[in-house]
């Protein structure tokens, strides 16, 4: 994929996104584009819990990708001759109709990626007939015949990507912002989940994505993985995220970048930074004015 705004940017092949995302920890990438979200699939978990741990991580963009699939073969392979297809999981399950409907025979082999599973028919040994991956992937493998075209069962697929780096400065605020956090569920408890959100919900800051994932401690101990709408240099969302680790101090931010779409987040007045700004004014004043009371001494008493 094209980085946008690097295109002379050198591209290295991952084997899978923890090994893209050590690159860039250990200093070998500058920054690794990753599956996070899929429209049909939800959100990559392999994505999400790499960059939940370890060392801290920064998501400065967001690119919406089209998705569309192909069958390929090992040379000699017809369509009637597949029994084993391999592919990565959310490929698998963007087109299990079209399998059903015209290989329902076919096994699934997974695959740690659709690129990985194309490339892999290529070796002599190879233990299965046919892959699932982008047309691309295919152009740039000649010795891979085509088998199908347009295998998803919907035509609307999109991937969301991030591209992800070391922590540095942040993107500027644009107006059309997202932030995403890590937050760990402080304890199980009645209205532990509700405190979390209640923290986004009284200061007016839309979630567009959230999901728990296990963090792998124990059972029943999870985290949760939040999109929200705005950056965290709004108010809104800065004071959002003080009451979020008030609550959690393990909360892990993982960047605040312009979103893909480009549509402006919707604020409401009485949260816009202007009324943040004049709250606090307002208490200041407050403040301000019972100080100079205490220090003048002056203190008001009945007659008798």
């Amino acid at each position: 994929m094209q980085v946008p705004d690097a295109p002379a940017a050198t591209r290295v092949p991952a084997a899978t996104v923890n090994a893209a995302l050590d690159a860039v920890r250990n200093g070998s990438a500058d920054a690794a584009m990753v599956p996070i979200e899929n429209s049909v699939e939800g959100g990559v978990t392999a994505t999400l819990d790499a960059i939940a741990g370890g060392d801290e991580l920064r998501i400065v963009r967001e690119v919406l990708v089209p998705i569309s699939f192909v069958l390929v073969a090992r040379p000699g392979i017809r369509l009637g001759d597949v029994r084993r297809v391999s592919t990565h999981g959310h490929a698998w399950a963007q087109c299990r109709l079209w399998m059903d409907a015209n290989i329902p025979a076919a096994e699934y082999v997974p695959g740690s990626s659709t690129a990985a599973a194309a490339v892999g028919l290529l070796d002599p040994d190879c233990h299965y007939d046919a892959a699932v991956c982008a047309p691309l992937v295919a152009q740039e493998r000649p010795g891979l015949p085509v088998l199908a075209e347009n295998i998803g069962d919907n035509p609307g697929a999109v991937t969301r990507f991030v591209l992800v780096s070391r922590p540095g400065r942040l993107p500027e605020r644009t107006g059309a912002d997202k932030t995403t956090v890590v937050v760990p569920l402080p304890e199980d408890r009645p209205g532990a989940l509700m405190e979390i959100l209640d923290q986004f919900a009284a200061r007016g800051v839309n979630l567009s994505r959230i999901e728990s994932r296990p963090t792998g401690q124990y059972l029943g101990h999870y985290f949760f993985s939040i999109d929200a709408d705005g950056h965290v240099a709004d108010q809104r969302v800065a004071d959002a995220l003080a009451g979020l680790h008030r609550i959690s101090p393990a909360t892990r931010f993982l960047g605040s970048y312009p979103r893909a779409d480009r549509h402006p987040v919707e604020v409401q007045a009485h949260t816009s930074d202007a009324a943040f700004a004049a709250a606090r004014a307002w208490v200041g004043s407050i403040l301000d004015a019972e100080s100079v009371q205490a220090e003048s001494g002056y203190c008001a008493s009945p007659t008798a």
